[in-house]
């Protein structure tokens, strides 16, 4: 069975509230959850692990490392991501991976938008969402849709080929960067309804969208290996 083939991968920090049922449902929709945790202080680790969850906790923090660490222990031959808050939707994983094998993709990056309840993000999110997307298409002259959607799906074989850096945010926009670039017309953006969070958002919209716009300007430039000092 492909769910046999799959690894979910899920970064936390304080996701207590949500992590257990999110836990559970993936388990239905792969054969491995790995819950990578940021040293929550809030049991969201112990709940993952309660819940069947395979943990990692790493008490550096990092959206970029959670996931790095998370693929590199993976299993599966497909990867596939999530938030720990409840606000993508993991029942779509196995049609996404299905679709992967059937289409021969390397990558697919679940698209939010457009939104099928206005409610599920904050107006700033989306209209940030919307400004990023646009620059990262003009910059790499593809056209991109979502470049921050958290739910992807792909061949863990893909990282092979991927030069990835960021430990942040960033990796989120760096990733289907890399994707488009490497893999042409195998990376493929394909749609997703999109749900409230469960818990309250823990970002500052404004820090990380500057930190995005910066960190595109440091991709297009090819300063990633001397800024991450692996040059």
């Amino acid at each position: 069975m492909i769910k046999n083939e799959v690894s979910i991968v899920i970064p936390t920090l304080n996701e207590a509230g949500g992590i257990g049922p999110l836990v559970k449902k993936c388990h239905a929709m792969a054969g491995e959850v790995i819950v990578v945790d940021g040293a929550s202080s809030d049991g969201t680790a112990e709940e993952a692990a309660k819940n069947g969850a395979r943990v990692i906790v790493e008490p550096r923090r990092g959206y970029g490392l959670a996931y790095l660490i998370g693929f590199q222990a993976a299993k599966g031959k497909i990867l596939a991501t999530t938030d720990g808050d409840g606000t993508y939707p993991v029942e779509f994983i196995p049609e996404m991976a299905e679709l992967l094998l059937k289409e021969n993709l390397a990558f697919i990056s679940c698209c939010r938008f457009p939104l099928a309840s206005p409610k599920s993000m904050a107006l700033t999110n989306q209209i940030g969402n919307r400004v990023l997307s646009f620059v990262g298409s003009v910059l790499w002259l593809n056209s991109f849709h979502d470049i921050l959607s958290g739910m992807w799906v792909f061949k863990k074989e893909a990282l092979d080929e991927m030069e990835l850096y960021s430990k942040n945010w960033n990796l989120s926009q760096e990733i289907k960067i890399e994707a488009h670039c490497r893999f042409g017309n195998r990376f493929r953006e394909c749609h997703i309804p999109y749900y409230e969070r469960v818990g309250v958002p823990k970002l500052s919209p404004w820090k990380v969208g500057i930190e995005n716009l910066i960190y595109f300007a440091i991709q297009r430039l090819g300063l990633r290996k001397k800024i991450s000092g692996k040059e």
